[in-house]
């Protein structure tokens, strides 16, 4: 028995520095996409504050808000883990759904 302690020690530590270097690996990308959106928010301001066409602005603002969610769902809800299959699947699912929605009413109020 004494001599798989020591083994036991070895991969526990092992362990230990996997998951802080998986963690710090985490944490930089966090930072990178709070740093991403961060820049794409003021890019959005400055696009609004610059008197651009109403035309080139809204559209511009959107896909820029778009891009935000999407990294809000893969960095900060960790969408992007082994693991969260089933709670992709049930929320992409949704996004389809209410997009569905939308365009329907859209196109019935069009009409």
């Amino acid at each position: 028995m004494m001599a798989d302690q020591p083994v036991n020690q070895e991969n526990s530590r092992i362990d230990y520095k996997f998951r802080r270097r998986r963690n710090a690996e985490e944490m930089r990308m966090q930072i990178v996409s709070f740093t991403l959106m961060l820049f794409l928010t003021l890019i959005a301001f400055v696009a609004v504050g610059a008197g651009l066409s109403k035309w080139f602005v809204l559209p511009f603002v959107l896909l820029l808000a778009c891009i935000q969610v999407l990294f809000q769902i893969y960095y900060f809800m960790h969408m992007s883990h082994k693991g969260h299959e089933a709670p992709s699947l049930f929320f992409w699912s949704a996004v389809f759904v209410a997009f569905l929605t939308v365009l329907t009413f859209a196109t019935i109020v069009w009409i």
